[in-house]
C-alpha cells in the first residue's frame, strides 16, 4: 500500500504442553533487552539476521516537480539465503513517510519477482508508551516485516514522501529516518519432530529461558477437561468457570522452533486478560501452511533482533489454516504483556493471523480458529466474548492516555488505534468469531 505523511487512516498493522511458568502471579521484573545485529554466518540450522545499510541511490525526478528527490537503498546484489526482509532506523519516534519497495531473488535461479511493498507506519504494533521494554533504548523504528521465500538475491529502495505543489507545499521531499538498514532474516531450520510429553508432564524448573516441558503440541480437551483443569488452577477466576470454551490445541513455542536465547529471560504479567486484540501481520499470503512455523521464527527474529522488543509481540499466531500458535513466552494461560496494540497492552492479549486481509477474505479456518482460542482464553478470566469492556488508554493516536474506554471484548487493532490493522476483510468477520466464541463458552 502507497504510505503517505500523516495519513493515520493509511496506517495498516505492520505471528508442547506449556503450563503456567514458575513465575510469580504479579508483574515479574521489567529488565531490558539488547538488540542485536547479526552480519557473521549463522550456526547451522539456526537461522540468522544480515543487517545492511541504505546508501543514497542516484537522484531521481518525481512526478509532480521537477526537484530531485534522495532515494535510499540498496542496488541488487547477492546475499546469504533469507526469507523475511523489513527496514528498520534508529529512532522508533520518527516515522517514515515514504515508500519501500523490496524485490527479491529465488535462491539457485536467476528469476527476479516484481517489486513489492513494505508497510511502513509499523509504529502502532508494539511496546506501550512509559513502559520499560519501550523506553530501553533499544527500540527501533521499522517497517512491517515481509515474507517473501527463500531468496538470495535483493534490491531496495526507500522513495520520501514529496509535498505537492498543487495542494500548497513547497515540492520538497521530506527527510527520511536516520539510520536505515535492510534487514534479511534466515528463520532457520524447523525443529525436530520429537515425541511430545504427555499431559502430565511435569514444567521444567531449570533456567527460565527452558520451555515448560518437551511437547510440541498443547492438545485439545473437551469442555468439560478444560473445566475440569481450570478448578485446579490458582490464578483462573472463579466466576469464569461455567464459562470457558474448550481448549484448543496450541502448537508451543518448541513446536515452532523459537530459538530462546534470542528473548529477554524475565516475563512481565498484567492483571488480567479482559479483552483480545486481533491483527494481521502484513507479512503476505504467499506462504504454505507447511511454511507457517518458518514465517513465526522470522517475525519473533525481526520483532528481537532487529525491532529490539523483549520478544515477539502477539500472545498468539494463526495461520491461515487454522493452527493457533504459542507467541510470546510466560505461560498460554498467563496475562502476559504483549506489545501489538499501542496503548492497550494492559489486560489484554494480541492475537496475530499470518498474511494481510486488506482484500483477500480470510478462510473459514481462520475465524473458527479466533472463536476457539478466545473462547478458552478469555474464559479463564471471565470475559464474554459477545459484551464490552472498559480499558484505560496508555496512549496512542485515537485515545489519550488514561482515557476510560468501552471496546468490544474481542475489537479489532483499528478499534484501539487508527490503523488499517487487522485487514477490511478480516476485520468483518469478527463478528462472527464473537458469535461463535460465546456459543463455545456455553452463553
Amino acid at each position: 500500500m502507497r504510505a503517505f505523511i500523516a495519513s493515520a487512516m493509511g496506517v495498516t498493522c505492520a505471528a508442547a504442553l506449556v503450563l503456567p511458568l514458575a513465575a510469580p502471579a504479579g508483574a515479574a521484573p521489567d529488565t531490558t533487552v539488547t538488540a542485536k545485529t547479526e552480519t557473521a554466518d549463522p550456526t547451522e540450522g539456526s537461522g540468522s539476521t544480515q543487517s545492511l545499510p541504505l546508501a543514497p541511490l542516484p537522484a531521481a525526478s518525481t512526478r509532480t516537480t521537477d526537484a530531485p528527490t534522495v532515494e535510499r537503498g540498496l542496488p541488487r546484489r547477492d546475499v546469504r539465503p533469507f526469507s523475511l526482509v523489513g527496514v528498520v532506523w534508529n529512532d522508533a519516534d520518527v516515522e517514515l513517510n515514504g515508500t519501500v519497495q523490496v524485490r527479491t531473488r529465488a535462491t539457485g535461479t536467476t528469476h527476479w519477482s516484481d517489486w513489492q511493498e513494505l508497510e511502513t507506519h509499523n509504529a502502532e504494533h508494539g511496546a506501550d508508551p512509559g513502559t520499560a521494554e519501550r523506553d530501553s533504548g533499544n527500540v527501533r523504528g521499522s517497517t512491517a516485516p515481509l515474507w517473501v521465500g527463500d531468496s538470495d538475491g535483493v534490491e531496495v529502495r526507500v522513495s520520501p514522501e514529496v509535498t505537492d505543489v498543487r495542494d500548497g507545499g513547497s515540492g520538497a521531499s521530506v527527510p527520511l529516518p536516520d539510520g536505515l538498514r535492510l534487514e534479511l532474516v534466515d528463520p532457520g531450520k524447523d525443529p525436530q519432530q520429537l515425541p511430545a510429553a504427555g499431559p502430565g508432564a511435569a514444567a521444567d524448573g531449570g533456567d527460565s529461558r527452558a520451555p515448560s516441558s518437551e511437547a510440541l503440541v498443547l492438545p485439545a480437551l473437551s469442555k468439560a477437561q478444560t473445566e475440569a483443569e481450570s478448578e485446579a488452577e490458582d490464578d483462573v477466576a472463579p466466576g469464569a468457570k461455567p464459562y470457558i470454551g474448550p481448549r484448543p490445541s496450541i502448537i508451543t513455542r518448541k513446536g515452532w522452533g523459537a530459538d530462546e536465547t534470542l528473548r529477554e529471560s524475565a516475563f512481565v504479567y498484567t492483571k488480567s486478560v479482559k479483552a483480545a486484540f486481533i491483527h494481521h501481520t502484513a507479512t503476505g499470503n504467499s506462504y504454505t501452511c507447511s511454511q507457517a512455523a518458518s514465517v513465526l521464527r522470522g517475525i519473533y527474529r525481526y520483532h528481537v533482533t532487529s525491532s529490539g522488543w523483549r520478544d515477539i509481540g502477539y500472545n498468539f499466531a494463526v495461520d491461515k489454516c487454522g493452527n493457533i500458535y504459542e507467541g510470546r513466552a510466560g505461560g498460554v494461560t498467563k496475562a502476559v504483556q504483549g506489545a501489538h496494540t499501542l496503548g492497550f497492552n494492559a489486560d489484554t492479549m494480541g492475537i496475530a493471523v499470518l498474511g494481510t486481509f486488506t482484500t483477500s477474505k480470510p478462510p473459514t479456518a481462520v475465524v473458527d480458529a479466533v472463536a476457539k482460542l478466545t473462547a478458552w482464553k478469555l474464559g479463564l478470566f471471565g470475559a464474554d466474548p459477545s459484551g464490552s469492556t472498559t480499558l484505560v488508554s496508555g496512549g496512542g493516536n485515537r485515545f489519550q492516555k488514561g482515557a476510560k474506554v468501552t471496546l468490544k471484548v474481542i475489537s479489532g487493532h483499528r478499534d484501539g488505534f487508527v490503523t488499517e490493522c487487522p485487514g477490511a476483510r478480516l476485520y468483518e468477520k469478527l463478528g462472527t468469531a464473537r458469535t461463535s466464541s460465546a456459543q463455545l463458552q456455553g452463553r
